[in-house]
């Protein structure tokens, strides 16, 4: 996670130009899903990890939260968190997730967005959360799938014609780093099982409430039909827990 591709300009400016860095969080694709799955704000202390452009920072204060700390290692991030979703009751803190401390029992809810991923242990931080969780308190978080990191190119298989053959699944149960490319920038992300994932919670106490495999609705197929190659294999896992 230490590694900041984002305050990278070209990076950077290739991110600010994704749908969902233009459009919010209307403009994730699993948005409508992950939306579900988020108990009630109302008066919680919420603590978003790798908050990014500071969307679900904004939405949980609209949604009645007490206070939000957004926390995201990229400046660059931040300057436009703290621009276009900068709202009474958000703090927005640079820091590694890796370096990130709380007193016990300090959140309600703790939630993050396509972040762990870049995390070499999810078990370390899975214990901290656990710890800074109320009694009764929720961690609602997505990251890519495990069918989607392991192979570790991220990419299809491409026909002779340039057609989307198939997706590479190889070597799932080796876990660990993978070099591979984003916005055109060599990136390490971390790839874990689905047993890794579950079972982390499970050692900490976490109670399993939801597992999702996201697809794209019928309106989002309608709007970008090129989003039809997104149910031939899950890009994204969706888990909510509760302390």
């Amino acid at each position: 996670m230490k590694e900041n591709k984002y305050d990278t300009p070209s990076f950077f400016e290739e991110y600010e130009k994704m749908l969902r860095s233009q459009k919010g969080l209307e403009g994730a694709g699993e948005w409508h899903t992950f939306q579900k799955m988020l108990p009630d704000f109302t008066s919680k202390d919420i603590l978003d990890l790798g908050c990014g452009f500071g969307w679900h920072c904004r939405y949980a204060i609209e949604q009645g939260a007490k206070s939000v700390t957004g926390i995201d290692l990229s400046e660059k991030m931040l300057e436009k968190a703290r621009e276009i979703n900068q709202l009474n009751g958000i703090a927005y803190v640079r820091k590694a997730l890796e370096d990130v401390d709380y007193p016990a029992e300090q959140f309600d809810l703790v939630l993050s967005s396509l972040t762990f991923h870049y995390i070499e242990s999810f078990e370390t931080i899975a214990a901290s959360i656990y710890k800074w969780l109320k009694p009764e308190g929720h961690f609602v978080f997505s990251v890519e799938h495990p069918v989607f990191t392991a192979e570790g190119s991220q990419d299809w298989a491409y026909g002779s014609q340039g057609e989307k053959q198939n997706w590479p699944v190889d070597n799932y149960f080796l876990e660990g780093k993978r070099n591979t490319t984003f916005l055109g920038e060599n990136v390490v992300k971390y790839h874990r099982t689905l047993t890794n994932y579950l079972s982390s919670l499970l050692k900490q106490g976490f109670k399993i409430k939801e597992v999702i495999e996201p697809q794209p609705t019928s309106e989002m197929l309608k709007e970008f039909p090129e989003m039809k190659v997104e149910l031939r294999r899950p890009m994204m896992l969706l888990i909510s827990v509760k302390k």
